[in-house]
């Protein structure tokens, strides 16, 4: 499903893709993996796995293809944010912390961390569909919700809209990205383009305003 991903994305691609069974048996699963891999370790571009896959499934004649891109998706997403809520628990309990909960302090800037804090007090567990909309802000509301003594099952319950609005979002870039190209190949590219392109404009924006007080 993911076919085309990477250095070689363009050209294998083009070459020509795989069967539609091949993809599935391999893409499948690889979607999901990643995805969650990326939720626990922020740095995969998990956004533009899945607007890559969904390019994929709209030039697939098999039915559901998008639906399984979608489920997936979310699957994942879900699976690694609780999995990382729930290390990060265990490092609040812990009485000397964990590496991991110093790895999250590290990647939320304080002044982020504050305004997650403003908003977690004011909207409740709600905030975290915004913050898995916004690029950077899924890290700064789980610390704060970490931080704040949030228990598991409430942190789920505000995380399961979260992913499916996440999901949705990057399958609606990759449709988009689909249906302006014939080539699936290039709508590949031009939906992961779109994808890193959102990424980015909140960490240029920030360093902006910085250098423009």
């Amino acid at each position: 499903m993911i076919a085309g991903l990477g250095a070689g994305l363009g050209a294998g691609v083009a070459a020509g893709l795989p069967t539609e069974p091949t993809q599935q048996a391999v893409g499948y699963p690889t979607l999901f993996l990643l995805v969650a891999l990326g939720a626990l370790v922020p740095v995969v571009p998990t956004g533009a796995l899945v607007s890559s896959a969904t390019v994929v499934a709209i030039h697939q004649t098999a039915p559901f293809s998008l639906a399984a891109v979608f489920a997936l998706a979310a699957g994942a997403a879900f699976t690694g944010d609780v999995a990382l809520y729930w290390l990060g628990q265990r490092g609040v309990r812990s009485k000397n912390g964990s590496r991991l909960l110093g790895a999250l302090r590290d990647r939320a800037a304080p002044d982020r961390l504050d305004q997650a804090r403003a908003r977690l007090r004011t909207h409740g567990v709600s905030v975290l569909v915004l913050s898995r909309l916004l690029p950077a802000g899924r890290i700064p509301v789980m610390l704060a919700c970490l931080l704040s003594g949030m228990r598991l099952a409430g942190f789920v319950r505000g995380d399961i809209p979260a992913c499916l609005a996440w999901a949705a979002t990057y399958q609606l870039i990759g449709v988009l990205g689909g249906s302006l190209f014939a080539r699936p190949w290039e709508g590949v590219a031009a939906a992961v383009a779109l994808a890193l392109l959102i990424s980015a404009v909140p960490g240029l924006w920030r360093r902006l305003r910085r250098q423009n007080p």
